[in-house]
């Protein structure tokens, strides 16, 4: 067991960066202009980087730097200028998600630490011994973790862990949700994420917000977290404002160091946030679903307003200086303003209008900051340290990622979740067919079935996105199950789960696991076949080298995975623009999908053009229909895309 937690805090911003060690943080994560999660943060510049590095180390706080999106194949020759950058400057450490930035750092910049993202979704121990083994230093667990998970985790795991504790929370798991890449192409996998979480919906008719969680908040685990020898404990917050970020350091920074839980509590219920959750480590989450996604305290309604002042309701000691934001009350658009000239007199608080917008009364106000402390937003002069790589070592670099001699024959792959499809394909056209189907329907698979005694070379099975830790051995018990019964093809969700699987079988990577670039296909490529990811243009397709992986021609996209329960009256629902989405639940696990499917049969003879011979027709979630399936087939050597298809970001150059 580790002595003290560390206790790590966002830095979206300069002033937020000096909140964070005036609170008192062990380390702060932050990101430059480029690759990070947050590309809506303010963030930095590479020439501030040197600056950031050297007051960091003046107070003994270490700096890691998120570099933790994927990357297209265009961006390579600017990520290695950048990973040579920051191992010039001696960052603590980079956080990543991509596969291909795992395989340059570690090959040509080794001075450089890296930490596992959460959006590489490892939730189980698994994923921590995988990160162990890969050379990770640290892992930062998904947030779904129950307690027990959690404990079981820490105690075999071999490299450091990190866990979430206070911040906003997304509904799907990180590194799974496509939503908001599929209603607009900005990608959450790329930093732009939408929030298609906060947004509302229609279920029956009424207006919801189903998917809008409330913040998390572990403040009462400190404790157990620190007994179970938890390295890290991450505050979530690169787009909050400087006071939020030094209230929370110091409220957990109180309870690390043994003081006041009940003090540290006061501080937090003036962060101006969301209401809070407990979360899967409280045990827990019939309550977290918020029904407001407005942050900050309802303090009343507007009572007057003219040209010059606003009065509203309120118990509040509001004074100058704080802020409120007032949601409009037919429109819903919100105001934010500076209170000026505050007068309280009884309940009723009057002040300058600030704002040039018409309120009107019965408007919502919302108090969303005070601050208490005032935060310098200038850097010291430092000579920046931007070292990019000379043009003949980027182009040796790049150039050794080859990737695989196109083939000459087509393969083709079908996906399914239901065995009835069996009755329905052929098999002499087909390189696998793959087996999605629940833990309890693998359990149960009567493997004398005649299909797979006569196909079994042709079979593979695939295994889920989420496999709890209490659920390993069973999935163990799957792969062995069928590995007994001359099954030799497995398709991995999460790379770890490599570790599953007999050394003499062959492995795919589902499209789960990242390759959106050369440097990802080189390195996934040494070890299994692959998928490209669903959310994929064709601008980064065709722009890789490396063609030998398999292309998702026709699917029901996963839009959103979470172990979050849904309280909807239909298992259709419809988002504003007149989309209708479904749910359903497997092994415990929501699942949401678009009415529509993608299809990408009218592109197929571009993509035979440009190399690519591998492709897969998935058939989850649709219902088992003979006509389908030979529609399918036709569409596809036609090259006409399906009825009422649409093609998610293939025609788009996704953000």
């Amino acid at each position: 067991m580790i002595s003290k937690s560390e206790l790590l805090l966002p830095a979206g911003s300069v002033d937020s960066f000096r909140a964070a060690i005036r609170g008192g943080a062990d380390a702060v994560y932050l990101g430059l202009k480029q690759f990070n999660a947050r590309a809506r943060a303010n963030n930095f510049g590479s020439e501030q980087l040197a600056a950031i590095m050297k007051e960091a180390k003046s107070h003994g706080t270490k700096v890691y730097l998120t570099l933790n999106t994927v990357i297209k194949n265009k961006e390579i020759p600017q990520l290695l200028d950048f990973l040579s950058t920051l191992e010039a400057n001696g960052v603590d450490a980079i956080i990543i998600q991509d596969w291909g930035v795992y395989q340059l750092a570690k090959e040509h910049f080794p001075k450089l630490v890296i930490h596992a993202s959460t959006q590489m979704a490892n939730h189980n121990s698994l994923g921590v011994e995988h990160c162990h083994i890969l050379g990770f230093e640290r892992c930062v667990l998904a947030r779904e973790l129950t307690m027990p998970e959690l404990e079981a985790i820490a105690n075999s795991a071999e490299c450091e862990l990190e866990v979430f504790v206070h911040g906003a929370l997304c509904y799907s798991f990180s590194g799974m949700c496509f939503f908001s890449s599929y209603i607009g192409g900005r990608g959450a996998n790329r930093g732009m994420c939408s929030q298609a979480c906060r947004m509302t919906y229609s279920d029956s008719g009424k207006k919801m917000l189903p998917f809008n969680l409330k913040d998390n908040q572990q403040l009462n685990h400190i404790v157990e977290l620190q007994k179970l020898g938890i390295h890290s404990l991450k505050i979530e917050g690169r787009m909050k404002a400087a006071e939020y970020v030094h209230r929370v350091a110091k409220a957990y920074r109180l309870a690390l160091d043994g003081g006041d839980i009940n003090e540290a509590m006061d501080m937090l219920s003036q962060d101006f946030a969301r209401d809070k959750t407990g979360y899967f480590l409280d045990g827990n989450v019939s309550d977290a679903i918020a029904n407001d996604s407005n942050t900050g305290i309802y303090i009343g309604r507007v009572q007057g307003s003219n040209a010059k002042t606003i009065q509203f309701e309120s118990s509040e000691q509001l004074q100058d200086d704080d802020r409120i934001r007032i949601q409009k009350k037919k429109s819903k658009k919100t105001i934010s303003m500076k209170l000026e000239s505050v007068s309280v007199k009884g309940n009723l608080i009057s002040a300058a209008k600030t704002c040039k917008e018409t309120i009107s009364n019965g408007d919502q106000v919302f108090w969303i900051g005070r601050k208490e402390e005032s935060f310098p937003s200038r850097l010291m002069k430092v000579p920046p340290i931007v070292r990019k790589l000379k043009p003949n070592r980027s182009k040796q670099i790049i150039g050794e990622l080859k990737g695989k001699q196109n083939r000459n024959q087509q393969e083709l792959f079908i996906r399914i979740d239901k065995l009835d499809w069996l009755e329905f394909i052929r098999t002499e056209e087909l390189k696998l067919i793959i087996f999605s189907l629940s833990k309890r329907e693998f359990e149960s698979l009567n493997y004398e079935r005649r299909f797979i005694q006569k196909h079994a070379g042709k079979i593979a099975i695939e295994l889920p996105k989420f496999i709890s830790e209490g659920a390993i051995d069973d999935w163990q018990h799957i792969v062995n199950t069928a590995y007994e019964n001359g099954i030799r093809n497995f398709v991995l969700s999460h790379l770890s789960q490599s570790l599953l699987i007999p050394n003499d079988c062959k492995t795919i990577c589902n499209e789960q696991v990242y390759v959106f670039n050369d440097a990802a296909a080189e390195f996934i490529g040494r070890q299994s076949d692959f998928c490209y990811p669903i959310e994929n243009d064709w601008a980064n397709l065709s722009s890789m080298k490396n063609k030998g992986g398999i292309v998702l021609l026709h699917s029901i996209p996963e839009l959103f995975y979470s172990r979050m329960p849904i309280k909807i009256k239909e298992r259709s629902f419809s988002y504003s623009f007149g989309k209708t989405y479904n749910t359903c639940v497997i092994d415990g696990m929501t699942i949401v999908t678009p009415e529509k499917p993608m299809n990408l049969f009218q592109h197929k003879p571009k993509l035979n053009d440009a190399g690519f011979m591998r492709f897969m027709l998935d058939l989850k979630h649709q219902t088992p229909n003979p006509k389908l399936i030979k529609q399918l087939f036709i569409n596809m050597k036609k090259g006409t895309t399906m009825p009422d298809a649409n093609s998610f970001n293939f025609n788009k150059e996704m953000i």
